[in-house]
């Protein structure tokens, strides 16, 4: 944990640090409780030097309290939005802690208060205004962090495909994997054209041992150093109504085979003191899910194997992310048996994880995606359980139901 601690802190100077710390404490302590237990008679806000008192106080602290926790999230995550703001925000309070001494407290007393407050704090605003290339660094290519070749599983369409699309694009050479060759094949030869890397095309099913066996036995003369297991399954409808061998299946490909190309595969990359897993996890895993109860549960094994896994590596220059995305646009859903609705794009959904690697252990993609799997997390279990039901009916084909 210190190790960890350590690390996160000195991603940025100490004075952004502090920042950092004051406006946590603005937005989980401060902030809250001025808003909820301060009486509206006490209650005092204070916009470009000048006070507000009562309601007209109480009503502007939402807005302090976003300010406070983006500032907070901006901070911590270094996220290029906070140029130009955080310096403009800083340069407001600057100016209004000067115009609040001068109006309020007036004299000699305010002019030497307002300028011996404007000062540390202009030098605050300055210091942020320099700072925008800490603010605008962007990562570096997935080739020159970790090394030549990827495995994508369930490369043929989705998410897959465009894993290998971006991998490709940063000169990384990809291992396609799935079922469908021909797509395969056709995707292998996209990338050769437009990337000018290398590939290498193997279908197997990864649903049974001889696939996953087939996988490990046609990489084996490859230094795999970027592992994305993005092979899934999914099914539909009611447990009693779902065929047996299709949710063996579903096992299998969505818990069983992560397990054992992980186990192959990251023991060569901790020797060489680099790589990266990124598992396809879900927001389903996040809580049960009637009528799709062997998916949901196969989700959460996901995100903990993959968070476990990003403990476990950390230090060692292998990185490991689960990513959790929601509805995406993809074929899974025909799969699984869905009706199909509108998803996010699986080139926004590989994008986030890319910008994620080696930052944290999962990521939810999609703000209304982490905000129902942050309610999930303190609602009651039975509340959970049964709103999510009525979600998922509206997705499942009625002779399923």
């Amino acid at each position: 944990m210190r190790s960890w601690w350590r690390e996160r802190l000195s991603r940025r100077p100490w004075w952004m640090n502090a920042l950092m710390v004051f406006c946590a404490y603005l937005t989980f302590i401060y902030m809250p409780w001025d808003l909820f237990v301060k009486p509206v008679s006490h209650d005092a806000e204070a916009w470009f030097g000048f006070l507000l008192r009562g309601w007209a106080a109480k009503l502007t602290e939402p807005l302090h309290w976003a300010i406070y926790a983006a500032g907070a999230y901006g901070f911590w995550r270094m996220r290029s939005w906070m140029w130009p703001w955080a310096a403009l925000y800083m340069g407001q309070v600057a100016l209004g802690m000067l115009v609040w001494n001068l109006v309020y407290v007036g004299g000699l007393r305010g002019w030497l208060a307002g300028w011996v407050a404007f000062v540390p704090l202009a030098a605050l605003t300055v210091a942020l205004w320099q700072a925008r290339s800490r603010f605008a660094q962007r990562r570096s290519p997935m080739r020159e962090r970790y090394g030549e070749w990827a495995l994508v599983t369930g490369a043929s369409a989705g998410i897959g495909a465009e894993f290998a699309r971006a991998l490709a694009r940063e000169g990384m050479s990809c291992v396609l994997t799935a079922r469908r060759e021909d797509r395969l094949r056709t995707l292998a030869t996209e990338l050769e054209q437009q990337h000018h890397i290398a590939t290498r095309v193997v279908a197997a099913d990864l649903a049974v041992a001889d696939g996953q066996a087939k996988v490990l036995d046609a990489i084996k003369d490859l230094p795999i150093d970027v592992f994305i297991n993005n092979a899934g399954l999914g099914y539909a409808g009611r447990f009693d109504k779902q065929d047996t061998e299709r949710l063996r299946a579903l096992v299998e490909v969505n818990c069983v085979a992560p397990v054992v190309l992980a186990s192959r595969l990251l023991p060569p990359m901790r020797e060489r003191g680099r790589g990266a897993m990124i598992v396809l996890g879900s927001v389903a895993g996040r809580q049960p899910l009637a009528r799709h109860a062997i998916y949901a549960a196969s989700k959460a094994f996901d995100l903990l194997f993959g968070e476990a896994l990003w403990v476990e590596m950390r230090g060692t220059g292998v990185d490991v992310l689960v990513l959790e995305p929601g509805p995406t646009e993809s074929e899974f859903r025909d799969v699984a048996g869905e009706l199909r609705e509108v998803g996010e794009p699986a080139a926004n959904v590989v994008e986030l994880a890319l910008d994620r690697l080696g930052e944290q252990p999962s990521v939810i993609s999609g703000w209304f995606n982490w905000l129902r799997a942050s309610i999930s997390r303190i609602a009651p279990r039975t509340i959970v359980a049964l709103v999510a039901e009525q979600v998922v009916l509206k997705q499942t084909p009625p002779e399923m139901r």
